[in-house]
C-alpha cells in the first residue's frame, strides 16, 4: 500500500484481488490495535502507526533475504563452520596455508582445528566430531573402498634418518637402512604411524629395529639421537625449526636385495585428506573440502612439508 497508493493497485501487484487485499488490512488493523491507513484524495496513505509497521517489515524482509543467501551459500559449501582434525606437522605446513588463503578466498567459512594425531583423526572424522580429517596411512586404516569416507591423495613425506654427530655413517650424502642394523634406535610407541613407517622400513632392510628409547615427541627423539642414545627416523617436516647441531640428517636408502623403485625411495608416509561423502561433509571439490588443502605455486605447502604430490583427484 506504502508503493501503490490504492487497493486496486496493490492487489495487481500481488496478483490477489482487491476484496482479499481489504481483509489482511482489516485483520492487521483488528491485530495491531491501529489504524494503519488513512484515505488521501483517490487513494491511501500509511498512518503514523502504519510507517513505523512499514519500518520493521522492511527490516524482516531484509533479514529474511539475508537468511536465504546464508542458507543458500551453506548448501553450496561456501559459509558455515568445517571442524578439521589433523596431526601437528600436517597443521604446520599444509593446513595453516590453506587456512589463510581460504581466509581471503571464501570469508564465509569458519574453520575449526583439532590437534589429533595421525591415527586418531579418521575415528573422530567417522563419529561426526570432525567434518575433515588431514591422516596419514597407518595399520588398520579404514581402507581405500569404505564408502564412509571420500579420499583425495595429497602428498607422501619422506623420512629421514637422523644420527648423532659422531656416527661414522654420518658423513655419507645418504644412509642404507642395513648398514643400520646393529644400532640402537629411538622410535615412537606402538601404535603411532610412524612407528609403523619405522618398523617397515627395517623390516625390508631385512632386519628388526631394536628399540631403546620410545617418545611420540619428535623433538624428544631428536635430543636422545644427538645425546647418542641412538638413531632414528624422523618425517622430513618434523626436522623444521629444531635445533640439529648434534645431529646430522640424512636421507635413508632402502634396501639393495630388493627391487630398484625401494632403493631409490626413502621410507615415505603418505597423507591423505578425507572427508564423510553425501551431505555430512564439506565435499572433496568444494571450497573447504580435501581439494582446499592443496596449495597451488611453486612454494606449496606439499612442497614446504618436503613431500611431492601423489595421484590428483
Amino acid at each position: 500500500m506504502a508503493d501503490h497508493r490504492t487497493v486496486t493497485a496493490a492487489a495487481a501487484a500481488l496478483y490477489l484481488t482487491p476484496s482479499a487485499v481489504s481483509q489482511q488490512l482489516a485483520a492487521l488493523e483488528q491485530e495491531t490495535g491501529h489504524a494503519l491507513l488513512t484515505r488521501s484524495g483517490r487513494g491511501v496513505r500509511l498512518t503514523a502507526a502504519g510507517e513505523i509497521l512499514l519500518g520493521h517489515a522492511h527490516e524482516v524482509l531484509a533479514q529474511l533475504e539475508r537468511a536465504e543467501a546464508e542458507l543458500a551459500a551453506y548448501a553450496g559449501g561456501s559459509a558455515g563452520e568445517v571442524t578439521v582434525a589433523a596431526f601437528a606437522t600436517g597443521i604446520a605446513e599444509v593446513l595453516a596455508p590453506a587456512i589463510a588463503r581460504l581466509a581471503l578466498d571464501h570469508p564465509g567459512i569458519r574453520l575449526r582445528v583439532r590437534d589429533a594425531e595421525g591415527d586418531q583423526s579418521l575415528p573422530l572424522l567417522l563419529d561426526g566430531e570432525a567434518d575433515l580429517a588431514l591422516a596419514v596411512e597407518y595399520r588398520g586404516a579404514p581402507g581405500a573402498d569404505d564408502g564412509r569416507l571420500s579420499v583425495l591423495p595429497l602428498y607422501a613425506e619422506p623420512f629421514d634418518a637422523v644420527l648423532p654427530a659422531g656416527h661414522p655413517l654420518a658423513d655419507l650424502p645418504a644412509v642404507a637402512l642395513a648398514d643400520l642394523s646393529d644400532a640402537d634406535w629411538v622410535g615412537q610407541y606402538p601404535g603411532n604411524p610412524c612407528y609403523d613407517v619405522t618398523l617397515l622400513a627395517c623390516e625390508l632392510a631385512g632386519f628388526q629395529p631394536r628399540f631403546v628409547h620410545s617418545s611420540d615427541d619428535f623433538r624428544a627423539v631428536t635430543a636422545l639421537v644427538g645425546a647418542g642414545a641412538g638413531v632414528a627416523l624422523v618425517p622430513r617436516s618434523a626436522l623444521r625449526g629444531m635445533d640439529l647441531k648434534e645431529v646430522r640428517v640424512r636421507p635413508g636408502r632402502g634396501p639393495g636385495r630388493h627391487p630398484p623403485g625401494l632403493r631409490r625411495h626413502p621410507p615415505r608416509r603418505r597423507v591423505p585428506p578425507a572427508d564423510r561423502p553425501g551431505p555430512g561433509g564439506p565435499g572433496p571439490g568444494g571450497p573447504a573440502g580435501p581439494g582446499a588443502l592443496r596449495t597451488p605455486g611453486p612454494k606449496s605447502a606439499v612442497q614446504r612439508a618436503g613431500g611431492r604430490p601423489t595421484v590428483a583427484r
